[in-house]
């Protein structure tokens, strides 16, 4: 998604009309970080139970002068005030990226570490085992009930009925074009588009709309445009119009109407650790590091990526001659396929599969070209006549690429990764395409995870490369718990 950086806190909920603005929006919005509030304080209760009745059985504690009835609700109201502290419950915070997991698990870190210490300085003897405990649970509890309170957000954003922001877009038509569609590719990341401004000079009778997006105005009345559609957002794209004085000016006039400001860069598809905005000479600078395609983090990747498949490899021996007999029996032909694919730097290797089609599926693809079902360089077909029973059932499970852990073992993939192309994709690949040679291939990916063959062409390379630019062992890790949930699912898998 598009980077956007914060200009302008506003916060004040009502204009100087005095009407409120986007008062649905602003409804659904108190209404989620309140569930947030109440989540959070049950979450921690049962925190705080569990590190009880694991230090003490559930018995009161022998010997002790510590009023636990009293100490436990102070806990969970201490964690509270941690997290309101480090605007865990802000609204520019929660509901997308990281930085939701990371204030949250820092609240708790910091509480922990205070508790620590002004326990040691006053003496006081709440037991170690108990703080601990609840500290732990009570972590891993708000990491967890916050994920699955981002899901169900996401998936009410996705039908239209979540708490969004209303973003009136303020740019040159092109720019505007292209942060409409960047936004409208993740719904769940809660910015509806609800109109446009553009220059004075594009602005004529006949330009009424770009696409579906209504054009409610111009550079002239920016401020007086959003207030008439109920936007909470404007959105600023690249304009030669828009001058560094005009965009301060626009700040100042939005100041306190309760409308954000946010700078939406041309910079794209780069990850947030890769960022840093630095003041330089009154301005706010945005340095980019570069990718990183070797160094120490490499190799532990490649480490762990070995480490990983000799183990997955053991431990699915007995499913991996299950599925080979599968095969066997269910039609004529070798059990595996070895396919040659091309790896980190354009060179070739043979990825192993287990075998999902007939013996002569390649001889049949010329028939099948005409029926295509995707764009780009790949075939895909829903219904591929060539695959067979047991094949269909492997496919939609991914079961006929766990012989892929050998060429992770062997150093020729790794876990996480692009899809691994064939040759003739590669021999059509232009310059920006090519850059997804510049890692390993691997078993699973942003592809894997994002709707797998539902892809468009466009779509499918478009993640790769975010990938090849921002990957991070953190990020490996999100990947591979997603992989499950998508294989679970079944979507895009054929």
């Amino acid at each position: 998604m598009t980077s956007a950086t914060l200009l302008t806190p506003a916060r004040t909920s009502t204009p100087p009309g005095g009407a409120p603005r986007g008062a649905g929006a602003r409804t659904n919005q108190r209404s989620y970080i309140r569930s947030l509030v109440v989540l959070d304080a049950s979450v921690l209760t049962v925190a705080v139970l569990v590190g009880y009745a694991a230090r003490f059985g559930g018995a009161a504690p022998s010997g002790s002068r510590i009023p636990y009835v009293l100490v436990a609700p102070a806990l969970v109201l201490a964690w509270l005030v941690s997290l309101k502290a480090l605007r865990c419950y802000d609204d520019r915070v929660v509901g997308y990226g990281a930085d939701e997991y990371r204030r949250v698990s820092m609240a708790s870190l910091r509480l922990a570490g205070g508790i620590a210490i002004a326990g040691y300085i006053a003496d006081v003897g709440v037991s170690r085992g108990f703080l601990g405990i609840s500290c732990a649970v009570g972590m891993l509890g708000l990491e967890g009930a916050r994920f699955a309170a981002r899901k169900r957000l996401h998936r009410s954003r996705s039908r239209g009925t979540g708490w969004s922001r209303r973003v009136l877009v303020v740019g040159d038509t092109a720019h505007v074009l292209e942060l409409v569609h960047t936004l409208r590719r993740e719904p769940y990341a809660g910015y509806q588009v609800v109109g446009a401004c553009i220059p004075d000079a594009l602005l004529a009778p006949v330009a009424q709309h770009l696409g579906d997006v209504p054009v409610v105005g111009s550079f002239r009345g920016i401020p007086e445009a959003a207030d008439a559609i109920g936007a909470d957002t404007v959105a600023v794209t690249a304009s030669g119009e828009l001058t560094a004085t005009r965009l301060r000016r626009l700040g100042w006039q939005l100041e306190g109407t309760g409308i954000d400001l946010v700078v939406a860069p041309a910079l794209t598809d780069v990850a947030g650790p890769r960022i840093h905005t630095r003041p330089v000479a009154g301005l706010p600078l945005i340095h980019v590091e570069a990718p990183e395609f070797r160094g120490a983090r490499k190799l532990v990747k490649g480490f762990v990526d070995r480490s990983v498949s000799f183990v997955a490899l053991a431990l699915a021996l007995p499913v991996l001659i299950v599925i080979a007999l599968a095969v066997k029996l269910d039609s004529r032909g070798p059990v595996l396929f070895r396919q040659t694919r091309v790896g980190q730097g354009g060179r070739e290797f043979g990825v192993f599969k287990f075998r999902t089609m007939v013996v002569n599926a390649d001889a049949l693809l010329a028939e099948l070209t005409a029926r295509n079902e995707t764009d780009g360089l790949m075939f895909k077909m829903r219904d591929d006549p060539r695959v067979t029973r047991v094949g269909r059932l492997l496919r939609k499970w991914s079961l006929d690429e766990l012989p892929q852990l050998a060429n992770v073992l062997l150093g020729q993939m790794s876990l996480v990764g692009p899809r691994p192309p064939l040759p003739s994709e590669v021999a059509r690949y232009d310059g920006d395409v090519a850059r997804r040679l510049l890692v390993k291939p691997g078993m699973t990916g942003l592809w894997q995870v994002s709707g797998r063959s539902d892809l468009s062409w466009e779509d499918g390379i478009r993640l790769d490369l975010y990938y090849v630019e921002n990957w991070s062992l953190a990020a490996d890790l999100t990947i591979l718990w997603k992989t499950f949930g998508a294989v679970l699912r079944g979507r895009g898998a054929y």
